[in-house]
């Protein structure tokens, strides 16, 4: 990972800093990022735009959940400020399902469709028919197979790197760890490469169990796992739930069980739910790394309404975390993301896929 490229570092440094251990290193910077101040169009706004009649297709895998819901807010939001139509579906976590509704969008003939995260091999197919019809295409967390989409991905290599990385310094590099993990969604697959060569290079640290589901209650299933994991190895003293509604669940679990005092919950992503369950009295989720998902979400309509203007847009988007701790939020006062953003500016990258015509 390089870590030499900062985004906003005066602010993540201070956040980082709020560890309870060594603070993570700042995020690197995304390819096209180069500032985050505020700019005025510097292109007219193309015709089709200004007559509304641009339709993109969100074709979603899951839309439950805080990550999801906040994703969506912020798609809607950035769809609103560029006059675009936007036609949501969801698959509901059948990928089936999912592949359908992106059959349907190529079908509509929609002029841009972007894919909010699914399985490679269910959406794959769809996808190399919607690039022969010419359709432009944005991939969120999942391999479009097309060099001609546009991946758009969340560095979840540092996402998983920054929380490990509070995770060795409050265990000392040593105990028995909990794992929660679910193969075959992109960015769970990512940050399980970097939890790997993290057991490789901290052999003081012992995976002595893993869990994970993930579902429309992927939170209250975890945290079953989670209570029959930790009573079945009363030695863990740390949790990596490199997934939010997984760390939620493994609160849940800890709190329940009089663990808190002993059990440490070291997380990705983050919501304005997620603020509340680490800033509560006694809560065990002591770190997370994460993006702002609205922001994300943003960045995706953005390049889709790029790439139905005719611009050039890189076809790797990547957008940088931040690290965030317990005793950050709490010194800090902050109870929201959009609190938490305007702490920490550095979480919104308007530079990522930026739109000429329009301001940011």
């Amino acid at each position: 990972m390089n870590l030499a490229r900062l985004v906003g570092a005066v602010a993540l440094l201070a956040l980082a800093g709020c560890s309870q251990g060594t603070p993570a290193a700042a995020p690197s910077a995304p390819v096209s990022s180069s500032s985050s101040a505020a700019a005025t169009p510097t292109v007219a706004v193309p015709a089709k735009f200004a007559a509304g009649n641009v339709r993109i297709a969100l074709v979603r895998q899951l839309s439950s959940g805080d990550y999801f819901e906040q994703w969506l807010a912020g798609a809607q939001a950035e769809a609103k400020a560029l006059n675009v139509r936007l036609e949501i579906s969801s698959g509901d976590g059948n990928n089936d399902k999912q592949a359908l509704n992106l059959e349907q969008a190529v079908t509509a003939k929609a002029d841009a469709i972007v894919v909010d995260h699914g399985f490679a091999q269910t959406v794959q197919p769809a996808i190399k028919k919607a690039v022969a019809a010419k359709i432009p295409l944005v991939a969120f967390d999942v391999d479009p197979g097309a060099p001609e989409a546009v991946a758009l991905t969340q560095d979840d290599h540092e996402i998983a790197g920054q929380a490990l990385s509070v995770l060795k310094a409050d265990t000392g590099g040593s105990g028995e760890v909990l794992y929660i993990y679910v193969a075959g969604f992109a960015p769970l697959d990512r940050r399980n490469e970097t939890w790997e060569q993290f057991k490789k290079d901290n052999p003081g640290i012992k995976q002595v169990a893993q869990i994970g589901v993930v579902n429309s209650s992927t939170a209250s299933a975890v945290a079953d796992q989670a209570k029959a994991a930790l009573q079945a190895n009363p030695g863990v003293k740390a949790i990596f739930a490199p997934y939010d509604e997984f760390a939620k669940g493994a609160a849940l679990a800890v709190k329940e069980l009089g663990l808190a005092e002993k059990v440490k919950i070291y997380g990705a992503d983050v919501s304005t739910a997620d603020i509340g369950v680490m800033t509560e009295p006694g809560s065990p989720w002591v770190a997370t790394s994460a993006t702002d998902p609205a922001n994300v979400g943003r960045v995706a309509v953005r390049a889709a309404a790029l790439l139905v203007a005719g611009s050039t847009v890189e076809h790797a988007l990547t957008v940088p975390p931040a690290l965030i701790t317990q005793k950050g939020l709490r010194d800090s006062g902050i109870s929201s993301v959009e609190q938490l953003t305007r702490a920490f500016p550095g979480l919104t990258t308007p530079d990522v896929a930026r739109v000429p015509w329009a301001a940011s």
